[in-house]
């Protein structure tokens, strides 16, 4: 459903298919962390993705986009470098910075449903 012209729509997050997102071997400090998506919407000039994410367990490593997201399921610790170390969980919404280089300690499988600003 990626699209820049759908009409308003919803989506329940719990139950949404995901697809497979291969993580870079290089980004897996512990584990062995998979991830899934689904990006629901996409502005017409690519600059604006609205989705939902998952991951399992593990330990990763990655450079954040501008976004905005909500935790819906499970836990994890994400450590900025040279910032905060930020507890999420269910309901909680955060706030990742462009450039930002994150640890992402995935204590159980966390579902979040985002907005990314490129």
């Amino acid at each position: 459903m990626t699209t820049h012209d759908h009409p308003s729509f919803a989506v329940h997050i719990a139950d949404a298919d995901l697809e497979p997102e291969p993580l870079d071997p290089g980004q897996i400090v512990s584990g062995t962390p998979e991830v899934t998506g689904r990006v629901l919407w996409e502005s017409a000039d690519g600059k604006q993705v609205r989705g939902i994410w998952q991951i399992t367990p593990g330990v990763v490593t990655d450079t954040e986009a501008n976004e905005l997201f909500v935790v819906v399921s499970g836990r994890a610790t994400v450590a900025v470098e040279g910032g905060d170390t930020l507890e999420i969980g269910p309901g909680d919404a955060c706030v990742l910075r462009e450039g930002d280089r994150t640890t992402w300690t995935v204590h159980e499988t966390l579902r979040k449903a985002y907005h990314i600003s490129l």
